[in-house]
């Protein structure tokens, strides 16, 4: 687990005492150019990598800071350029915490070299971008020699972080303040106070790096600091650097606390997203000789039982967003076959023609005093022929919706591209086979209903309402069920009123009703189904949508003022499927011709009153005895189809299709394996295996551990007021006159702040942008406006009488 701590550097920190080396530039100006996203891993041995150096390792740290340089000039150039594209490093050493910092540029006034005029603006942003973070615990890092209350660091880390829960502010250079002043009130949060406090560091000088003083060193010197300096060294147990690890070590242990029943919870629901993928690859053993025929074997069986439980119907593993295999091949058996028939039906003008010429013909030149039976039978035979249409078509959508069912079974074989495509190739072919067996079969039903025409059936009634009734007795057989549900579109509602607008639709065997929603709360109309009929309304030009219309066959209105009930679908298939629905609840299309009779034909039908009782007798023949062939077609051809192609499909895949696989190809090509789905299995199998221990190990975890409560907060109202006009820092005014300059010059990584001005006595020298020694304070208490305040503690301590340490302050952390 890796936490992510960002440092706002002012100055320098060490970041581990067990670093082999200083591997962070160092120098004067703004030197941390990029960001740069350290990441620490406790590892037994102890190397550096570069993410833009992969499989280099670097075990000479000196390298690695020179590394960091070329880099950053690389991107930025060399004349103080910025950019926040980060360098990300990697050390690995059994002396670190597995914790990720983030080194970020100092805040910059003003532009130098080849540095953008929004300067300031940028480096801001791109601090910003990696302190807003929740999970990133803020270092605001601030020299003791500068004005606290004007830290750019504090204010930044305020504003992400009001409540200073994720804030520690850590002072540096406490060896380089003035003679006669300390930083002793701020580390013991008094003076400008912080939720978690301060903590005090002393880093290495430019001459100390210069000279080659080693981080052991360093923290001995920093140590000895703490414990002779009479201002720190009754607080030295709480300052340095191993104590600020220490901190944040607890901070660490801290945030592992909270989060672990959030990150335990989430890395269950992982694992539990890929339990049913890697199943399939939890038994792969490349090494076995056997393996490839075990998984030709296994793979064949699932595609058996994936078919059939596809076709069959099966609770387990079942689409829940659409139809497919044997619910398909069921609509098409009971309400797609059906309709074809009913679309194919005669047309009433057409047909009455065709009886008047075949009576005339049959009489010939002599005038008939009976109705011929051979104009019933011609006419009959003719009918019938025409059903081989829907029955073919019947035939070509279940193999159609056959092979889609292989494919989407086939998809579980894509781990072995040859063997998916070759089962594939196989099956369709073999389908294919059965559909041309199953049209030579379906064809030969038709031609032995042609071949005699049974007179005597027992449902061949021949009265002219014979159809009339027996609908009529059929709907109500089936009473008032619903038969279907669904979003339509009503399409000619008028532009005042709305325009189209999409309803719930709910079909009955006896009503047509939609509602506002498919809650069907609100139910806006209801439409009885009597003396409907329903016809194709042609799609505009303008519309995308597919239209039909209800209309009353007694030239009534259908809705309101409307004569026609215009409905759009978003697709044909799905219009047609409601005309089927609209069907079985006995609502035929319309396919009487209303248009003027403009061929020339009107004189082909006689008035002779004998002629037209002839006709409608056979016309009433006809009617009664295609109901009793439609009858018959719509329950053989579904029979038909089940055994010759469905139920054989299923036995050759069951029985012969692995003896056609191992004569197709050689197994070793058949099992070839795919690059992407061997990288695929490594991956899911790796990601499963890294879960598990991830689980394990938090589960180990002792629920034992220490934890610290959050400090209370402090008055932070200081911070508020520095924003708006910072006022002097206490620190500055403990500061008594001198005339001399530091003895150390002041070095750092970034940019020093600007050191206040003295007082405002005329002639005060400006204040400086860029580091440098320290001007002469003017003499005089006039110039500072009264005498120089006395150090509220003397500046040396007997050694004999070390200061015990005073009660936890807050922001110290145990």
């Amino acid at each position: 687990m890796s936490w992510l701590l960002v440092a706002l550097l002012l100055g320098e920190i060490f970041l581990s005492d067990g670093v082999a080396g200083d591997f962070l530039p160092r120098g004067s100006g703004i030197v941390t150019r990029r960001p740069l996203v350290l990441q620490l891993v406790t590892a037994k041995t102890e190397y550096a990598e570069f993410l833009h150096c992969k499989g280099r390792k670097f075990t000479d740290f000196d390298e690695v800071r020179q590394e960091i340089e070329v880099e950053t000039d690389r991107i930025t150039g060399v004349n103080k350029g910025i950019s926040s594209i980060p360098i990300n490093l990697r050390i690995y050493s059994p002396h670190v915490l597995s914790l990720t910092l983030i080194d970020l540029p100092g805040i910059t006034k003003v532009p130098v070299g080849d540095q953008p005029p929004d300067i300031e603006q940028q480096i801001r942003d791109m601090i910003m971008q990696f302190i807003s973070r929740e999970n990133c615990l803020i270092l605001a890092v601030t020299p003791a020699n500068t004005d606290l209350a004007n830290s750019d660091a504090l204010k930044l880390a305020k504003e992400v972080d009001p409540q200073g829960l994720r804030t520690i502010g850590v002072i540096t250079k406490l060896d380089l303040m003035d003679e006669g002043t300390d930083a002793r009130e701020i580390l013991e949060n008094k003076l400008l106070p912080l939720r978690r406090g301060y903590i005090g560091v002393v880093n290495r000088s430019q001459k100390d790096i210069d000279g080659k003083k080693d981080i052991k060193a360093a923290l001995l010197a920093e140590r000895k600091f703490f414990l002779s300096h009479p201002a720190y060294r009754h607080m030295a147990d709480r300052m340095g650097t191993p104590y600020l690890q220490k901190v944040l070590n607890q901070q660490l242990t801290n945030h592992i606390r909270d989060t672990l029943p959030g990150f335990r919870s989430k890395l269950q629901s992982q694992l539990l997203s890929i339990e049913h993928e890697v199943e399939v690859y939890k038994n792969f053993r490349p090494e076995d000789p056997t393996r490839k025929t075990k998984a030709l074997l296994q793979m064949v069986q699932q595609f058996s039982v994936d078919f059939e439980k596809r076709i069959e119907g099966s609770g387990d593993q079942v689409d829940t967003l659409e139809l497919s295999g044997g619910a398909k091949i069921n609509r098409i058996f009971h309400e797609r076959f059906p309709f074809e028939l009913v679309k194919m039906e005669f047309n009433e003008k057409e047909l009455r023609r065709e009886i008047s010429y075949a009576i005339k013909n049959i009489h010939g030149i002599r005038t008939g005093l009976f109705t011929p039976d051979m104009a019933f039978e011609a006419i009959v035979k003719k009918q019938i022929v025409k059903l081989k249409g829907p029955c073919l078509k019947s035939v070509d959508l279940v193999m159609q919706e056959l092979i889609n069912t292989v494919k989407k079974c086939t998809k579980k074989l894509a781990t072995y591209p040859r063997l998916c495509e070759e089962t594939e190739r196989i099956v369709a072919g073999y389908i294919r086979e059965r559909e041309e067996k199953t049209k030579d079969q379906v064809l030969l039903l038709i031609d032995i209903q042609v071949s005699y025409i049974n007179t005597n059936h027992e449902d061949f009634i021949g009265f002219a309402n014979a159809q009339q009734r027996s609908s009529q007795v059929n709907k109500s057989a089936v009473g008032n069920q619903v038969i279907r549900k669904g979003w339509l579109t009503i399409n000619n509602i008028g532009i005042m009123k709305g325009g189209s607008k999409e309803y719930w639709f709910v079909l009955t065997a006896e009503s047509l009703s939609w509602y506002k929603d498919d809650e069907e709360k609100e139910k806006k109309y209801m439409l009885p189904l009597d003396n409907l009929k329903v016809r194709d309304v042609e799609k505009s030009f303008m519309s995308s949508k597919h239209i039909f219309a209800l209309f009353n066959t007694e030239q009534r209105n259908v809705y309101k003022d409307y004569r026609f009930l215009e409905l759009a679908c978003d697709s044909q298939e799905e219009v047609d499927s409601w005309k089927a629905s609209l069907l079985r609840a006995g609502v035929y299309p319309d396919k009487s011709s209303t248009e003027n009779d403009e061929n020339g034909q009107a004189d082909n039908f006689s008035m002779d009153p004998q002629l037209e009782r002839q006709v409608e007798t056979i016309r009433n023949l006809v009617d009664s005895y295609m109901s009793i062939i439609n009858k018959c077609i719509r329950d053989l051809i579904p029979k038909t189809i089940m055994h010759l192609m469905i139920n054989n499909v299923k036995e050759f895949i069951n029985a012969e299709l692995l003896a056609h696989l191992y004569s197709s190809e050689d197994q070793n090509t058949l099992m070839e394996e795919s690059a992407e789905q061997a990288q695929r299995r490594d991956e899911m199998l790796r990601m499963y295996q890294a879960l598990k221990e991830a689980l394990a190990i938090i589960g180990d975890i002792s629920t034992s551990t220490v934890s610290t409560p959050a400090p209370p907060p402090v008055d932070d109202s200081w911070l508020q007021q520095a924003r708006r006009s910072p006022p002097p820092s206490p620190s500055t005014q403990r500061r008594p006159t001198l005339n001399n300059p530091p003895t150390r010059p002041i070095s750092g990584r970034g940019p020093a702040p600007a050191i206040p001005s003295p007082g405002p006595q005329a002639g005060a020298p400006p204040v400086p942008f860029r580091p440098g020694p320290l001007p002469p304070f003017p003499s005089g208490g006039e110039a500072l406006g009264g005498p120089p305040q006395v150090p509220s503690r003397p500046t040396r301590a007997p050694p004999s009488v070390p200061r015990r340490p005073p009660p936890a302050v807050p922001g110290r952390s145990s």
